[in-house]
């Protein structure tokens, strides 16, 4: 069972200037232009094509249509936020050995 703001997976079916169509499972889902990326969007297939298999967040459910509002930004940003967390803490782990091997390099260089 699919409930709103959970997580699912989708083929991209359709391309059109408004959105993305989506088949997920028994349901037809859009990805509104709006909910592509936080930037500006010229063109949604700049970012998506017919065939691609995506991650989606789920806005809004129609069960009586088999109709979902879907979020392609949502997932995005959870995923970028995700990769920054992790390399700004491998940094932080080693930012103490590159000062002191900067420090030992500019001994050598006096």
């Amino acid at each position: 069972m699919i409930n709103k703001g959970s997580v699912v997976t989708g083929r991209v079916t359709s391309l059109q200037d408004y959105g993305v169509f989506v088949q997920v499972d028994d349901y037809v889902g859009l990805i509104h232009i709006s909910e592509i990326s936080d930037r500006f969007v010229r063109d949604v297939r700049d970012y998506l094509a017919v065939g691609d298999v995506v991650d989606l967040k789920v806005i809004e459910i129609d069960e009586s249509e088999k109709k979902l509002r879907l979020s392609y930004k949502a997932i995005r940003r959870r995923s970028i936020n995700k990769h920054y967390e992790i390399g700004f803490k491998s940094i932080e782990e080693k930012f103490d050995g590159w000062v002191e091997q900067k420090k030992e390099e500019m001994k050598n260089d006096v």
